[in-house]
């Protein structure tokens, strides 16, 4: 299966559209569902606490604040970054409650990463899927300068995965979020596509294989 970019609905949708609120609802139960926040907090295990983690495209933050559960992190500070983030006070309150800020940091990756500054952990959830690989290649080249550790979870591009993205309306997801599952899919990944667009540069060890039954995961981390 070729790789297919398409515009998700989503990213077009003005965030206080009413479905566009339905759909983060819905990409929220999807992850749930496909426990990406266990998936990378597993990765995670071995960092006791991290000082500063970038998320990349973010969005409403709820992705960031479940892995920060997951991990039993503390007195941590979070960065979403992400062209239109709108964290909610319930997602403010879930940081807070466990000792950690958390920061919206508004601009493209591809242009304002540069401004985020450093971390000690960047991840991206669902959102790599997005480029082309002359965009991924420039973006990771930034990450790669500004962390030790980076982690994606994203679409696993396959038959199995293409197939359970038709039946996303069977967890109630609204025709935004049916459109744009099997647009994700589609721009997925598998194999080594991701390794190959990683920086080569010596010191960087990078992981990459299938996760869970609809998700791929790549892992880099600096020697």
């Amino acid at each position: 299966m070729e790789r297919v970019i398409e515009p998700e609905w989503l990213d077009e949708l003005p965030a206080e559209e009413a479905r566009a609120i339905h759909s983060r609802a819905d990409l929220r139960r999807l992850n749930w569902f496909m426990n990406h926040a266990g998936i990378l907090a597993r990765e995670l295990s071995f960092v006791a606490k991290p000082g500063r983690v970038l998320d990349l495209g973010g969005g409403d933050g709820a992705f960031a604040l479940r892995l920060l559960k997951t991990t039993g992190w503390h007195e941590c500070e979070f960065v979403v970054v992400d062209r239109n983030p709108v964290l909610s006070p319930k997602v403010r309150d879930g940081f807070e409650a466990l000792g950690c800020s958390v920061t919206p940091w508004r601009c493209d990756v591809l242009e304002g990463l540069e401004n985020a500054g450093a971390a000690d952990i960047i991840f991206a959830n669902l959102f790599l899927h997005h480029f082309q690989p002359p965009a991924l290649k420039r973006l990771f080249h930034d990450v790669a300068t500004r962390t030790k550790i980076f982690l994606a979870c994203e679409p696993r591009r396959s038959a199995l995965a293409l197939a359970a993205s038709r039946c996303v309306a069977l967890l109630g997801c609204n025709a935004v979020t049916r459109h744009d599952a099997v647009i994700s899919v589609r721009a997925g990944f598998r194999a080594g596509e991701i390794s190959h667009l990683w920086p080569v540069e010596d010191g960087w060890d990078a992981d990459e294989h299938a996760a869970g039954l609809f998700s791929h995961l790549f892992v880099a981390r600096k020697r």
